[in-house]
């Protein structure tokens, strides 16, 4: 297992993967996006990526594009870290719409690159045992020992931290959370932008459609089904 560093700079590729062989990782470098897509197809191989970091504005395809191809690919569960010049909110939730479970703004420190890769691992490898008993909420059932979603009959397809929130919402449907809480009780994310909250959510609502219940509480955070107290619901932040 390696990780896969894609940026077109060669100093950056140079000195993220002399921070990354430090702490013991395996390291393949790319210049460009191409070569980095034919690097996450090798599975099953000594050098299988475990996760990637990607620059954003690197060629053939750039990294947002890359991450979506890979979330829509075969191995979509693949953790993604961005390297991005471009540090306005704007381009940080595009970043993480496009399925990203990090990202760092360049200019950036080597060390705090590889504590964020250590991290991601760490939160994507804690796989614990599911509870085989569905979960039901009208017309959402949800199987997590299948990781499956149905609404009215018909199947949904989430990602795996859709997937995840989801499940913890429905197991604790009447408690708000704020974006804190679920970035560490549903992630395990001891650090991370509060956004990525905020679009797991704007997307697991839009595919769950008008049967939804995931409330927002303004000041508070998420809920599934507070109808009595909450004063926004539907897709405000």
């Amino acid at each position: 297992m390696c990780i896969l560093v894609a940026d077109d700079d060669p100093v950056v590729r140079d000195v993220v993967r002399r921070y990354l062989e430090r702490d013991g990782r395996v390291v393949v470098e790319t210049g460009d996006g191409r070569t980095a897509y034919a690097a996450l197809a090798r599975t099953g191989e000594p050098g299988e990526v475990e996760l990637a970091v990607l620059d954003v504005m690197m060629p053939e395809p750039n990294g947002i594009e890359l991450c979506r191809a890979i979330r829509a690919g075969t191995r979509p569960d693949t953790p993604i870290i961005l390297l991005t010049a471009l540090g306005d909110e704007d381009d940080r939730v595009l970043g993480l719409e496009a399925g990203a479970d990090d990202y760092i703004t360049k200019p950036f420190s080597p060390r705090e690159l590889a504590l964020r890769v250590a991290s991601v691992l760490r939160r994507t490898r804690r796989a614990p045992a599911p509870d085989p008993a569905p979960l039901r909420a009208g017309p959402v059932v949800v199987h997590p020992a299948a990781q499956t979603v149905s609404v009215d009959g018909e199947p949904v397809s989430l990602t795996r931290r859709e997937f995840d929130l989801l499940v913890f919402l429905l197991r604790n449907r009447g408690q708000v959370f704020s974006r804190e809480g679920l970035l560490e009780q549903v992630w395990g994310w001891d650090f991370g932008d509060l956004s990525t909250v905020t679009v797991h959510v704007k997307r697991l609502r839009a595919k769950l459609g008008t049967r939804h219940r995931i409330e927002t509480v303004w000041g508070r955070g998420y809920a599934w089904g507070r109808g009595d107290i909450i004063v926004e619901r539907a897709d405000a932040r």
